[in-house]
């Protein structure tokens, strides 16, 4: 590895989600695993060739569902009740991901503070690690055979294990780490043994605040690692934020080169050691959001670090797994194009800039560095109407006087039985959304689609005995990217598409300007869903911190002020979704979790906006109002607090895969409604099981203030399975209604 270039991870879907599309269809069967295996390689091979121009490349980046799983499959971890089922190698590990033959699946949730999601592994004390797959020497070989030096990349051992939970009470997996470290030595002999010079080892997990105890294990796991023999060389990396302490005990180790990410700590050079033997790789181009580099400023901040080590490499922040793939692809506007990059006008701005550091400024160096990107667009009105906001823009009346009114006016019988909002997306939509955005139907005519695709889910849900209703949601591409379309001071993209979990794929809309409501965006579907019934209908808004979490957000002002901005358009919403007659209204905040500063000394101001965003969007209703928000796939416990500041009627959790973990010692002084249907899996929930979780929830919440509802939307699903399962819910909470009377 000489000065030069680098990227720390690549996107993996395909360009044209060709991943998504071939694994889909192996899991229906219409293709064998044999075509799903050439589509990796394409895929693989085509992912090499775009990273050519770097001096090192990396692989064992692609992964057909998630690297945690990969991990937990290539140490031979895989938990029994997987492996017992029979299958092939390919089908035990998408059991583990989805669940199968009654197996639930592994636990999903967030990885750090990203929208990426990864499956916790399950470990106890009897785990015993090996090398029981050949994946990052597989791929090493398959590039090698195509005339590509790789560096194979490994997520770090201690990474994993604190990535992980204990399968019995009171083990902390951490307690592996010296059999997980033997596995990973034998892992590194064959590697070398086959010719690789590099290894990549992530621990991103050292981003975050890590005790005294988690600080020893790293020092010991790389102690170990970095005393090997014969070896290959070693760079660990820790994105997502400032080493801190871990850096040091990095620096001390005998690895070779040590990556950091210099985007989202861009003052951790000032606390830089002088590791005058080792690599530097420098993450210095923003692997997590769109904008163009400020490669002067860039290259400035490369050259201040020459002096601190034996070699400086440029790098992306973290793994560029978090953008999409070409910007050359979409039709944008030249403001905001001349403001972007995506993942392969990364490269080349790295690729630039390893120049540059390298050789000096040259041709290529002048075309890239000489853009001034235009400004923001500016509302002013926005403005002024955010500069008059006071504190009595972000109070409602006190819980109990809304809970008597909303009481009085609704009448809902406890354990009330709703779901989270979306349901399945047909076919039939699919093609009528598509048709419309080519021009091949009237709006009017797709309006009409819409509208009978509302009537029929307000029909079965009536079938089924749900309390409170929703109108499904059918119009919606996706919970963030249909507001970005109403709203202004956003843009879309047609092909920016980002993995979220497995075959999952979402496309961030681009925050680039001030943020206005020009119309009503939810208000016609909702009334009309509501005129269909006498059962009250949910107004569905996804809230400002989500839209921020999921969007790719202008990085020229605080956060905090753009996320106030989207809150009062929700806020407007609201206003007119009670005029129309809607008396529940849901404003889902899934990513609440997901955006919490890892460092501690961080997460107090980033609460205060958050939660004070969320309140500024929902203060304006009506006392009699009930509100509601979502939150799914993150650890609560961590900002519980903040969840009860929101100050919502009714929070609705992801708790199936935990069993209710959640409602452990949890005092929740609202209405709660901890899923009980894994809406990520495609198992039908017997009505038995789910009996057993409402009665585990009932011994924690009063009755009156339980609500009975999946983890999640049912978007992903497809009604063979939701119908079957709802009502399974539904009699699963008129049994045990039955029982509290």
């Amino acid at each position: 590895m000489t000065i030069g270039s680098t990227v720390f991870g690549y996107p993996r879907i395909g360009p044209k989600r060709e991943l998504k599309r071939a694994v889909e269809q192996y899991w229906a069967g219409s293709i064998d695993e044999a075509a799903l295996q050439r589509t990796a390689r394409e895929l693989r091979a085509g992912t090499w060739a775009e990273l050519s121009e770097l001096d090192s490349i990396p692989s064992n980046t692609f992964s057909f569902y998630d690297q945690v799983l990969d991990t937990t499959q290539l140490f031979g971890a895989i938990p029994p009740r997987f492996r017992d089922l029979g299958l092939s190698e390919l089908d035990t590990y998408f059991a583990a991901a989805r669940g199968r033959d009654g197996a639930a699946a592994l636990e999903l949730t967030k990885w750090f503070d990203t929208n990426y999601h990864y499956l916790v592994p399950e470990l106890g004390p009897d785990t015993e690690f090996r090398l029981a797959g050949d994946k990052p020497l597989a791929e090493y070989r398959e590039a090698r055979d195509l005339g590509v030096t790789t560096r194979p990349v490994l997520l770090g051992p201690v990474t994993y294990l604190l990535l992980a939970k204990g399968t019995v009470p009171g083990f902390e997996p951490i307690a592996l780490l010296d059999r997980l470290v033997e596995a990973y030595v034998e892992l590194l002999g064959r590697l070398r043994v086959e010719g690789v010079e590099w290894v990549q080892l992530d621990e991103p997990a050292f981003a975050a605040d890590r005790s005294p105890a988690e600080l020893d294990a790293l020092r010991r796991a790389y102690r170990t690692l970095g005393g090997l023999p014969g070896r290959p060389e070693l760079l660990v990396t820790g994105y997502y934020g400032d080493l801190g302490e871990a850096f040091g005990i990095l620096a001390e180790s005998q690895v070779e080169a040590i990556g950091v990410d210099l985007v989202s700590a861009p003052d951790a050079p000032v606390t830089i050691p002088a590791m005058r033997d080792k690599v530097l790789v420098a993450g210095l181009v923003d692997g997590r959001n769109v904008w163009r580099t400020d490669l002067h400023a860039a290259l400035a901040k490369a050259a201040s670090l020459l002096g601190s080590a034996r070699e400086v490499v440029v790098s992306s922040s973290s793994t560029l797994l978090h953008v999409p793939y070409d910007l050359d692809a979409e039709s944008l506007s030249p403001d905001v194009r001349a403001r972007l990059a995506f993942a392969r006008q990364k490269v080349r701005e790295i690729v630039v800039l390893g120049n540059a550091l390298r050789d000096g400024a040259d041709g290529a160096w002048a075309d890239e560095a000489k853009h001034d990107p235009p400004r923001p667009r500016r509302d002013d009105h926005v403005r002024a109407r955010i500069e008059a906001l006071g504190p009595e823009h972000r109070t409602r009346a006190p819980y109990e006087e809304r809970a008597a009114a909303q009481q009085e006016h609704l009448g809902l019988p406890p354990l009330a039985t709703t779901t989270i909002g979306s349901f399945p997306q047909t076919g039939d939509i699919r093609r009528a959304r598509a048709a419309v955005r080519r021009a091949e139907i009237t709006e009017d005519e797709y309006g009409r689609q819409m509208r009978d695709e509302i009537a029929r889910v307000i029909d079965l849900q009536e079938d089924i005995g749900l309390d409170v209703l929703v109108h499904g949601e059918p119009e919606r591409n996706d919970m963030v990217q249909y507001f970005a379309e109403h709203l202004e001071g956003f843009a879309g993209t047609e092909f920016g598409w980002v993995q979220s979990y497995g075959s999952r794929c979402v496309r961030p809309p681009i925050i680039h300007g001030d943020v206005s409501r020009p119309a009503p965006m939810t208000v016609a579907w909702s009334a009309y869903a509501q005129s269909l019934t006498a059962k009250p209908v949910k107004g569905m808004l996804t809230g400002p911190v989500t839209i921020l979490a999921w969007s790719f957000v202008r990085d020229d002002q605080p956060l905090a002020d753009t996320a106030a901005q989207v809150a009062l358009a929700l806020r407007d919403e609201i206003r007119d979704l009670e005029a129309a007659g809607i008396r529940i209204v849901q404003v889902d905040e899934p990513a609440l979790r997901e955006l919490l500063p890892l460092r501690e000394k961080d997460q107090a101001s980033y609460l205060e906006w958050s939660v004070g965003a969320f309140r500024l969007a929902t203060s304006g209703a009506a006392t009699g109002t009930q509100v509601h928000t979502h939150l799914c796939y993150s650890e609560f416990g961590e900002v519980i607090g903040a969840i009860s500041d929101l100050d919502a009627d009714v929070t609705t959790i992801e708790a199936a895969r935990s069993k209710m973990e959640i409602l452990e010692g949890l005092d929740f002084p609202r209405g709660i409604g901890p899923g009980v249907y894994d809406i990520h899996s495609p198992l039908v929930p017997a009505e038995d099981d789910v009996v057993a979780l409402i009665t585990e929830a009932v011994r924690a919440v009063p009755g009156e203030r339980l609500w009975i509802n999946p983890d999640c939307g049912l978007k992903t699903r497809g009604y063979a399975e939701v119908e079957p399962a709802l009502r399974n819910l539904v009699a699963a909470a008129h049994r045990v209604r039955a029982d509290l009377r």
